[in-house]
């Protein structure tokens, strides 16, 4: 995350495209997806499921929060990123996920063998969203990997959110009214 925040020229990237006619967000088939390393959870095939469970759990215990965030319909979202359901525990999502129902077609896709990939968000080619959606996806890593079972499923949105530092996120945040009550003014996508 720190690579794609302070060296990874994506402002630039981001303004040259906008410059050459790219749309992205005023499209319907594009995506931003993000990969993150299972190594990154663990280097024990375990403890990496225990933690995407928690992802998987996090992901349909805040789906409305995380479809508000993404930018896309319902429409889309179960075309490009359909969920696996809603389970009472972790495990029971990771086991109806395992069943591989929805392909790599999955809100977050278990598919690749060295990567999971959250696929929820519109495309996008504002630098401020496209890093909020970085830091957002880092969080929700963070919070599968130091919860537990029993404490993530009592996690709210509005807890998970609270100690949010990152401006880039907070700003996304409050103007997709998911952070504060105070309306922002939206900033035109690309």
């Amino acid at each position: 995350m720190d690579y794609h925040i302070n060296e990874f020229p994506w402002e630039d990237v981001m303004h040259r495209a906008v410059r050459q006619g790219y749309r992205s967000h005023q499209t319907s088939t594009c995506g931003l997806h993000l990969h993150v390393n299972r190594n990154t959870f663990s280097d024990n095939q375990e403890e990496q499921d225990e933690v995407i469970s928690r992802i998987l759990y996090f992901v349909e215990h805040h789906w409305n929060e995380l479809l508000k965030f993404s930018r896309r319909s319902e429409y889309a979202m179960n075309r490009w990123a359909a969920r696996y359901g809603y389970e009472h525990t972790p495990k029971a999502i990771m086991d109806k996920a395992k069943k591989g129902g929805n392909g790599r077609y999955a809100a977050v896709n278990l598919c690749n063998y060295h990567t999971v990939e959250f696929r929820l968000f519109r495309g996008t080619l504002k630098y401020n969203t496209f890093i909020a959606t970085i830091q957002l996806v880092n969080r929700i890593c963070d919070a599968a990997k130091y919860n537990t079972d029993d404490s993530i499923s009592k996690l709210s949105w509005s807890d998970f959110v609270a100690d949010v530092t990152e401006p880039e996120l907070i700003q996304y945040l409050k103007e997709r009214q998911l952070y504060i009550n105070d309306r922002v003014e939206e900033t035109e996508e690309y």
